[in-house]
């Protein structure tokens, strides 16, 4: 029966998803409609005129509703609402009502049953999820590939990924080369290309190649295995207004039984005293009201009124009302390759005044790139270039990685060397033969005695130092040939994101950066924020956050989930980016991006403002709003107990339909 909980929050492993257990629920209800039927034609046809054959189904339905309030009853502890129906059902026996009584029966369970249909659909993110996983894996033994069953793989297994086959664990390419569909873990439909070294990760789909994977970490270990985990404790994770809802529930069956006494003596009152009760006479009388004087018809009408009272005002709109929608989003979020840890994250989240985002791999790509390069007329670009390529090809420092990167793409090829050193705080030096020496330094080369000045260098320096950018020059023998600019460029969607963020009333967006102030005001220009706080230790990210706090402000901190783990902790929401198989982001955070799209970022905000609107739709329209307006025509007597049976199932199913338009929240923009 109506208990609170409805099933929903139950471990996906012992939900009853089974179609048979489904067809034997819904026999139940139709054999009580049949009984109930049959009741109607004999009431019509006057046939068995010593036996109401009503009595039947309202014994077998009020059974049920008796046993299932008496189990749940004992194993919370505490009263629970079933037991409205319960004496609701006793007092249309009681009053001689058994048709009355058979059909709020079947309303009630056939209601619960429908309302648990609907419910499987909002709470099917986690099954979804683990049917990703494939039940079994080729595993090498003896030479040999053999297929067996998933539970028999172990770490330091070898397994092999056919093209077509979902990879069943996470592990290291060791052989082979493939593209894998990651849109289970990240939410992108492109394939990315793997090979050997490469990871892979479990519920992910090998679209072409065959690879050998060493494995690394299999069940509840794996990203999949660890999302599982996340969306199923999100989804027992109450929000405030959840626990509110909860503690109101569990004083609002004996109000209502309070009430409903109150109802029952206020009814017999007026009928015994209509004659004293003037202008309030008069208007009753100008509706139609007419006064009983019989008493024993009188307490009849007193109990129905209290019976519909009763059936009418069980909490079950109000107890669904938040945790179907953060269900539902929940489930909507995941498959976007998104993790919301909860009730309470999505409350937040939905409160969410100021984002504070750090700069490096959150609003940046994360790696440099060459953005400028410049020959100063002594020698051709391509020249320039390859003598640049060839002092940095040793070189594993980031920025020289991307100036061998960018000098391939342009198909030039470096010339030998006969020895490299690394200069600390200047930059390379390499030498070609006895009369070639190449440097390839910041500005300090310059106050070296041995460079011939050059104003083009100057100017090169200047313009690319005030975008913040990392600023090189290109010498030959003390010429300096060119400049090349190296920086960590914005990611394409960061400005568009920031631009939305603000328009859907996002009121404060900073950058916190440990990077110095010149490149950070240039990346903040770039994306369209306002406020820059550089230079910061990682402790100092935290005394801002503080800061913020203490002005009554509701603060996310998005981040890489690495090192900016404290950060995001101590946020009121932590958003980690580009999390996939990062345990320290899905620990750390209260909300997971499995890939860098900052989109991504702007859709949950919305999607957490769009759950808050639902919950209090639900609440305030469906829940208390029905129940206060049910509950008064019901005991004024305009609604029976089949009708109060009919609302109150009403109220609920819109609260369930309500929630489950969350699934599809986002889905056109997604798609696009």
């Amino acid at each position: 029966m109506h208990e609170g909980d409805h099933g929903i929050l139950t471990n996906p492993d012992s939900t009853n998803t089974n179609r048979m257990g489904r067809y034997r629920r819904f026999f139940f209800p139709t054999s009580l409609l049949f009984l109930i039927i049959l009741s109607a034609i004999q009431g019509i046809s006057g046939l068995l005129d010593h036996f109401d054959l009503a009595i039947i189904p309202m014994l077998l339905g009020g059974g049920f509703i008796t046993y299932t309030t008496l189990v749940s009853t004992i194993e919370k502890k505490q009263i629970t609402a079933g037991l409205l129906v319960v004496i609701a059902l006793f007092a249309s026996a009681i009053a001689g009502e058994h048709l009355a009584a058979s059909i709020a029966a079947f309303i009630m369970i056939s209601g619960e049953f429908l309302e648990d249909l609907t419910l499987a659909k909002t709470r099917n993110a986690v099954q979804e999820l683990i049917e990703l996983v494939p039940d079994e894996a080729w595993i090498s033994q003896n030479n040999h590939w053999i297929n067996v069953p998933i539970s028999q793989i172990r770490v330091d297994d070898l397994i092999l990924v056919k093209p077509g086959e979902r990879v069943p664990i996470d592990g290291q390419i060791v052989k082979g080369d493939a593209a894998i569909n990651e849109s289970a873990l990240n939410g992108e439909s492109m394939p990315v290309d793997k090979t050997v070294e490469d990871m892979v990760f479990a519920g992910t789909i090998n679209e072409m190649g065959a690879i050998e994977v060493k494995v690394t970490k299999i069940g509840d270990e794996t990203a999949i295995g660890r999302i599982i985990d996340v969306v199923y404790q999100a989804q027992k994770n109450k929000g405030r207004t959840q626990r509110v809802a909860d503690r109101f529930a569990q004083y609002f069956t004996p109000s209502i039984l309070a009430v409903a006494t109150i109802i029952f003596f206020v009814t017999l009152a007026v009928h015994q005293n209509f004659d004293q009760l003037g202008a309030f006479a008069t208007g009753l009388s100008a509706v139609g009201f007419i006064p009983e004087t019989n008493p024993e018809v009188l307490r009849k009408i007193a109990v129905i009124n209290v019976t519909a009272v009763l059936l009418i005002a069980c909490p079950c709109a109000l107890v669904l009302a938040t945790p179907t929608a953060v269900i539902a989003s929940v489930g909507n979020a995941a498959k976007k390759g998104v993790l919301i840890k909860g009730g309470i994250t999505v409350e937040t989240a939905g409160q969410i005044d100021t984002i504070c985002f750090d700069k490096t791999g959150t609003l940046t790509c994360g790696k440099p790139q060459v953005v400028a390069f410049e020959s100063f007329g002594i020698e051709p670009e391509q020249k320039v270039l390859q003598l640049a390529l060839t002092a940095e090809i040793q070189s594993e420092h980031p920025v020289a990685r991307a100036l061998i990167n960018y000098a391939q793409n342009q198909d030039v090829q470096p010339e030998p060397i006969n020895q490299f050193e690394q200069v600390f705080g200047i930059g390379v030096k390499a030498t070609l033969d006895p009369d070639q020496e190449v440097w390839v330094g910041n500005r300090k080369i310059l106050e070296q005695n041995w460079i011939t000045p050059n104003p083009l260098a100057n100017k090169f320096l200047k313009q690319q130092e005030s975008e913040g950018n990392t600023a090189l020059l290109v010498v030959l023998n003390g010429q300096i040939l060119g400049g090349i600019s190296v920086a960590d460029t914005v990611k394409p969607d960061a400005n568009q994101t920031i631009r939305k963020l603000y328009q859907t009333g996002i009121k404060n967006i900073i950058m916190l950066t440990g990077d110095n102030e010149t490149s950070a005001q240039a990346i903040a220009k770039q994306v369209g924020i306002n406020t820059v706080k550089a230079e910061l230790l990682p402790e100092e990210k935290l005394e801002v956050i503080r800061q913020i706090q203490s002005e009554n402000r509701i603060v996310a901190m998005v981040g890489d989930g690495i090192n900016d783990a404290p950060a995001l902790m101590l946020s009121d929401v932590g958003i980690a980016m580009g999390a996939a198989g990062t345990d320290v982001a899905i620990e750390s955070a209260d909300i997971v991006l499995m890939n860098d799209n900052l989109e991504l970022m702007y859709n949950m905000l919305s999607l957490s403002r769009r759950t808050l609107s639902i919950i209090r739709q639900n609440i305030l329209g469906f829940a208390v709003g029905m129940n206060v307006i049910g509950i008064l025509l019901a005991g004024s007597g305009i609604l029976s107990p089949i009708m109060a049976a009919v609302v109150h199932n009403v109220s609920s199913a819109f609260v369930v339909l309500n929630s489950a338009r969350l699934l599809r929240f986002g889905e056109i923009e997604h798609r696009h």
